[in-house]
């Protein structure tokens, strides 16, 4: 697992909120979370579009994305949309931008966001 971070949680709920949030992230295209959540979720989101990228002939990556992400309708989009877009991309699927303090007790929110592929060409 990428990260280090604990997330101020048990093993089990952190992993379970990971994934959910890259679930959301795949199926919205964008999320709004804590800066550090942002940054896990981004490692995971970006090794779910690799595996994506190998392909649906490729069944081992499929099954693991499988694995991973909550929702088989997301997992479907992401190997027949989302992963195609990125064919010529190495990398680098993912924007953060920092939104600045929530009102609340001040966590610095981050607004994590799948790169539209057309604009950057």
């Amino acid at each position: 697992m990428p990260g280090t971070r604990k997330l101020g949680r048990t093993t089990a709920h952190r992993n379970a909120m990971l994934r959910g949030m890259v679930t959301y992230l795949l199926e919205n295209g964008s999320i709004e979370t804590t800066l550090t959540r942002a940054k896990e979720v981004r490692a995971m989101a970006e090794k779910m579009i690799t595996l994506g990228k190998d392909g649906k002939s490729n069944l081992a990556s499929y099954r693991a994305a499988l694995a991973y992400i909550t929702k088989e309708e997301v997992v479907a989009k992401l190997f027949n949309q989302i992963a195609p877009k990125y064919a010529n991309r190495n990398g680098g699927y993912t924007q953060i931008y920092k939104l600045g303090p929530r009102r609340g007790d001040a966590a610095e929110m981050a607004l994590i966001k799948l790169v539209d592929d057309e604009a950057a060409e």
